[in-house]
């Protein structure tokens, strides 16, 4: 079981979870991080850290969001690893309640 990252952190891109995952399996794109789900240990210390809550178990992650289930572990082959926190976009927090933004996502 792996964890997933979901449409919430499009445009947002907070990296708090990067600085608590003690394997380091978070990749960073130009506006979305995703979780290495080869790598992921399912310690869950990432959920809590999230700010729009967009980091969710496997099992837990709604129908209409399964499809990054697939986009995290076909974008953490070529996004590079991120490890340490870095400052959030500055036009983070009038992301973080927008919905459907798979549009948005930057490859």
């Amino acid at each position: 079981m792996t964890h997933v990252v979901t449409e919430s952190c499009i445009k947002c891109k907070y990296t708090d979870c990067v600085d608590v995952c003690p394997v380091d399996c978070f990749h960073e794109g130009p506006n979305m991080l995703v979780i290495d789900p080869d790598e992921c240990i399912d310690c869950a210390v990432c959920i809590p850290e999230c700010p729009v809550n967009a980091i969710l178990p496997e099992e837990d992650v709604p129908e209409e969001q399964r499809k990054f289930t697939a986009l995290n572990a076909e974008l953490a082959k070529i996004w590079p690893v991120i490890t340490d926190m870095k400052p959030a976009p500055g036009d983070a927090d009038q992301w973080k309640d927008v919905k459907e933004k798979l549009k948005l996502l930057e490859r």
